[in-house]
């Protein structure tokens, strides 16, 4: 069980690193996309929702080629002297983003959305600059989008399969996480050690999405 303790602090370490990414980089991404009024808006938002409906190995078979030695992104960080990021922890990092990324993006846009603009007009007329608007009025208001895009990302990362398996493949303490332990334990047959990890992972994602409800429930009668 070693080895387990140890997929389950890699998975936990990843779905760390990749929530905040996905918070740092969706953000901005949600903000514009929720005011831009730009004809190419829609086109980009469709492709930061198409992991929602593409199969995850064909995101990750696309993935390991650009990120490989032949591929544009794996040339450039081979001549950075960063080396190739298929098959490393650096490597999951990012194809999680990709795949988690409409989990966090679409509910933080949804918020900023709901919110209005006449809070930011207002905000206007007594001389906030918009950088100010933004983070003291627009954020507090769409702090529930914040936190249900933080969940979302971060539970999604935990159960992800395909993607993890094609970019990173089954290597203990580096790129093993649970769902690929999961199906390893299955393959040889080790029910005992999938019975295990299957039933945190089922508590895990009841635990989640029961303490989100809870969450949400509240900053809505706070609200009120």
């Amino acid at each position: 069980m070693a080895v387990d303790w140890l997929t389950v602090w890699l998975t936990l370490k990843l779905a760390t690193t990749t929530t905040l990414v996905l918070l740092l980089l969706g953000t901005p991404l949600a903000w514009w996309l929720a005011n831009s009024r730009a004809w190419w808006t829609e086109l980009i938002g469709t492709l930061v929702a198409l992991p929602l409906v593409l199969p995850p190995t064909v995101l990750g078979f696309y993935l390991l080629l650009m990120l490989g030695p032949d591929g544009p992104i794996g040339e450039l960080t081979l001549a950075l002297g960063i080396g190739t990021l298929p098959f490393t922890f650096a490597g999951l990092v990012v194809g999680s983003v990709i795949y988690s990324l409409p989990f966090v993006v679409q509910p933080i846009r949804n918020a900023f959305e709901a919110m209005g603009e006449r809070p930011i007009e207002v905000a206007a007329t007594l001389r906030a600059s918009p950088l100010r608007r933004f983070f003291t009025v627009a954020l507090p208001l769409a702090r529930p989008g914040f936190l249900t895009g933080a969940v979302l990302g971060f539970a999604h990362t935990v159960g992800e399969f395909g993607v993890i398996l094609m970019i990173g493949g089954n290597i203990p303490g580096q790129t093993r996480v649970i769902s690929v332990a999961i199906y390893d334990h299955v393959e040889s047959l080790e029910w005992s050690q999938a019975h295990w990890l299957s039933g945190g992972m089922l508590l895990f994602s009841f635990l989640v999405v029961y303490t989100m409800y809870l969450t949400e429930r509240r900053l809505r009668r706070d609200r009120a």
